[in-house]
């Protein structure tokens, strides 16, 4: 453990750089795979997918949700990484990725706590190089995200913060308003029916 840190933070420094390993065998398998490229993406993605959940499923949001957004930003990133070794033609990587980024985007929404400086500005510098990665092979999924990972922190953003409150804010609606609005819907809703 390095000095100060307590036990917990060590406990999750430790997993995430696990799971920052785990990902990287995932992708290090796609690249040497002799199936298929479209059969090799699909396993990839399935993989992932149970990498992410039993990652995710560690952590309980509702007492302290940053060490899962930590999780979100490996992932994101990692996939990223791994996009350019990806089958076009396989439909669950657009998918996975929508889904995820989509996920990041709503434990960000819902965090009644800021994100600490250190935690965010890893978040940003994460969110930007997978961003660039991805609009290398022509994604959009990280848009939204991208544009969160802008701001001094998910709040700051004016735009944000009018939508969530139901006022009208005072630019033009473009797909990014749209997504927003979209994403607090689905929020919104999913809150509702936990009630």
């Amino acid at each position: 453990m390095a000095e100060g840190e307590t036990e917990k933070e060590y406990d999750t420094r430790k997993a995430l750089e696990e799971l920052r390993e785990r990902f990287q065998g995932l992708t290090t398998a796609l690249k040497e795979s002799s199936q298929s490229p479209l059969e090799a993406s699909l396993h990839f993605c399935q993989e992932f997918c149970q990498v992410l959940v039993e990652n995710a499923g560690r952590w309980k949001t509702d007492e302290d949700p940053l060490p899962l957004l930590e999780v979100y930003t490996v992932a994101i990133l990692s996939f990223a990484k791994a996009v350019s070794c990806l089958s076009s033609e396989c439909e669950n990587v657009p998918l996975l990725l929508e889904k995820l980024a989509l996920s990041c985007a709503e434990l960000l929404l819902l965090m009644p706590q800021h994100v600490p400086g250190a935690l965010w500005e890893e978040f940003q510098s994460s969110m930007k190089l997978a961003h660039s990665l991805l609009q290398e092979s022509g994604s959009t999924q990280l848009c939204l995200l991208s544009v969160l990972a802008q701001q001094d922190g998910v709040w700051s953003n004016n735009t944000l913060s009018a939508i969530m409150s139901n006022q009208i804010p005072q630019t033009e609606q473009g797909l990014f308003l749209l997504c927003l609005r979209m994403l607090r819907s689905d929020v919104y809703s999913r809150i509702y029916i936990k009630l």
